[in-house]
């Protein structure tokens, strides 16, 4: 008992230090409207949401954002969560899970959307974003939109329903990024 307690302490401790974001692929894709693909790295998602293990990578998600206080780091930390998820989505879709896919690059999106109101209430403290990150965040929200747009051209005309309301969310995103 205490052996397997030992074992599963060190692999949660692995889970939890591993840095996340050293390793970057290239998810380059064309885009769906027939322009340039968008010049943007997304992280490595690491484990999928189909993976059994995955619940922990939520729970040490959710206790990185619990315990980030400083409004940059945050928007930096979303901004992390965010690509992840359009990189998971990504490789969800080529793996044939449509739904799974929508959900979460839904829910990425909707870490993208508390970026600007969290870059604009520091700005109201005092404490400006650099301009570098100003700048990954434009292009990563048109590495999302290009996202969206390949799951949409590529899943069943059941999911566009959910893919058009990820580019809604994606436009609000867009017009306040341009007021930072």
């Amino acid at each position: 008992m205490l052996k397997k307690l030992f074992s599963f302490l060190a692999l949660l401790f692995l889970l939890l230090t591993i840095p996340t974001g050293l390793y970057l692929l290239d998810f380059s894709q064309t885009s769906a409207l027939g322009s340039e693909r968008v010049v943007y790295q997304l992280p490595y998602p690491g484990l999928l949401p189909d993976h059994p293990l995955y619940l922990v990578k939520a729970i040490r998600d959710k206790a990185l954002d619990i315990f980030t206080r400083e409004k940059i780091k945050k928007a930096e930390l979303y901004l992390l969560l965010s690509d992840k998820r359009t990189s998971m989505a990504i490789l969800l879709a080529k793996k044939g899970k449509g739904n799974l896919a929508v959900s979460t690059l839904s829910k990425g999106e909707k870490y993208s959307l508390k970026i600007p109101d969290l870059l604009l209430q520091s700005k109201k403290e005092g404490v400006s974003a650099p301009s570098e990150f100003v700048e990954r965040l434009r292009l990563s929200n048109a590495k999302h939109l290009e996202a969206a747009e390949t799951l949409l051209k590529d899943l069943p005309q059941g999911e566009s329903e959910s893919i058009n309301e990820i580019v809604r969310i994606n436009a609000e995103i867009k017009q306040k990024l341009t007021k930072l």
